[in-house]
């Protein structure tokens, strides 16, 4: 007879109920998914990937998002059958033990609040650029505020200020696309550089053609790029927090998977077959450069107003993860008890506290170092994000075989042809992970990432040494 598998999931039934509210619904929890993805990293960051790779950065967002895809499939499996506002830190633990539930919870509170603190920064660069009379430490302060009195109010206004934030960046992603498929077809004839005719395929065969750099330069742009996919990880952490768990996570990760995947290559797709790949200029973005070319007025202000909401959303909707992330470490003892507390609303305020906690840190950062922090902190989460899903991949072929046993009723959405799709994608991580380090420009990131990687590490795997033996 077969052996169990050890450290079997409990039921759902046995699943400690969450004292966190249940008022999200599930236009906020697939907007919540599209919030923490869409932001600067596709507004402002492509430029660098189109530079590299040419017209071939299809291909690169192509890859890195069916990679993004894979993995949240993954997640999404796990997270209807077992919805935990912990989230795959929950999963971690469960399949592989408390040292990987810890890791992953631990550095994925790490990635989020450096990184809100980054968004932060870039969103108070854009506002000094408008006021330049206010520093921009006054703005980073001003954000912090304001979006920390946001995530200590009840949750459901929490939820409706995400779904408005996001649904203006969808919004302007969605006319973007029309308007630039208008001008590829001609159909746009007061457009200052196209005089009504098509585009035809002249920017995308033409300059060294559609794979300038070779596929040397699809691997570089996707190391551009694949990071830009990470914050769909907070649809399952909020999960916990709806009306009906199991089924909104499943819709949310549908939907949102797909759309992301088609507004990050539907864009590229418009920019590289209107504009020539090696026309933008560094630091440019592409979204801007389309509009002017296509002539519409005031294109740059336009663009800055949908870059600052897109980085205001992130910080608010990363702020959340990383309340919860910690919370959920409270309660498997992995944080502070201090952190459980909730106030009457069902919102941890504590934990609140503790993940802002950096961001008003980086106040101070903005206020000595202006120039030069918003680089270090990118450096400093570069590729935890792939550590984590690598510990998602491998977790979910752990609980795979034992949901198909003790519950196969809650296996409502699975991953595609298990366990082949699984391997892919940790094979993929892995050669992301070696490439990175071959790479000049994306090895730093590597290096701060695995050094912090380790650091966490080496605490789990003190405390489970130091933890008395059952």
């Amino acid at each position: 007879m077969r052996d169990p598998l050890p450290e079997a999931p409990p039921a759902p039934a046995e699943l400690p109920a969450e004292p966190l509210s249940h008022s999200l619904k599930q236009r906020h929890l697939t907007m919540l998914g599209l919030g923490g993805v869409i932001g600067a990293g596709l507004f402002v960051g492509s430029g660098a990937g189109i530079g590299i790779a040419g017209p071939a950065i299809i291909c690169s967002y192509l890859l890195a998002g069916v990679l993004a895809m894979l993995v949240m499939r993954a997640l999404g499996e796990m997270s209807a059958a077992m919805p935990a506002s912990g989230s795959f830190s929950v999963y971690a633990e469960k399949a592989l033990g408390r040292w990987a539930g810890f890791s992953a919870g631990w550095l994925y509170w790490f990635l989020l609040v450096v990184v809100l603190a980054v968004e932060a920064t870039g969103a108070a660069k854009i506002a000094n650029g408008w006021l330049p009379s206010v520093d921009q430490w006054v703005w980073v302060l001003v954000f912090m505020v304001v979006f920390t009195v946001s995530n200590l109010a009840a949750v459901k206004n929490f939820g409706e200020f995400e779904f408005w934030f996001a649904a203006l960046k969808v919004g302007a992603i969605v006319l973007f696309l029309i308007l630039g498929t208008l001008a590829v077809f001609g159909r746009l004839p007061a457009a200052s550089n196209f005089s009504g005719d098509p585009v035809g395929m002249a920017n995308l065969t033409g300059h060294g053609g559609f794979f300038p750099e070779g596929f040397g330069g699809v691997i570089a742009g996707m190391l551009a790029v694949v990071f830009a996919f990470g914050g769909l990880e907070v649809v399952t952490i909020a999960a916990a927090e709806s009306d009906d768990p199991a089924r909104s996570v499943a819709r949310a990760v549908r939907s949102a998977v797909w759309r992301i995947l088609f507004f990050y290559v539907g864009s590229m797709v418009v920019i590289v077959t209107l504009l020539p790949w090696d026309s933008l200029k560094p630091g440019q973005s592409p979204y801007v450069a389309v509009l002017d070319s296509i002539g519409i007025p005031a294109a740059g202000q336009i663009m800055n107003i949908v870059v600052f909401v897109a980085l205001l959303s992130a910080l608010n909707a990363n702020l959340y993860g990383s309340s919860r992330m910690v919370f959920s470490l409270a309660e498997r003892g992995e944080a502070p008890k201090a952190l459980l507390k909730v106030s009457g609303g069902g919102v941890p305020r504590r934990a609140v506290f503790a993940s802002v906690a950096f961001g008003f840190v980086s106040v101070v950062l903005n206020l000595l170092w202006p120039d030069t922090v918003f680089l270090y902190m990118l450096n400093a989460v570069g590729a935890v994000l792939l550590f984590v899903w690598a510990l998602i991949a491998v977790s979910q072929l752990k609980l795979r075989r034992t949901l198909e046993r003790d519950m196969p009723e809650r296996l409502t959405l699975r991953m595609w042809l298990f366990p082949y799709l699984t391997w892919a994608a940790l094979i993929g991580m892995a050669a992301v992970l070696v490439l990175m380090l071959f790479d000049d420009a994306a090895r730093p990131q590597l290096l701060w990432s695995s050094g912090a990687a380790a650091a966490v590490l080496a605490v789990a795997w003190i405390r489970e040494l130091r933890a008395p033996k059952s």
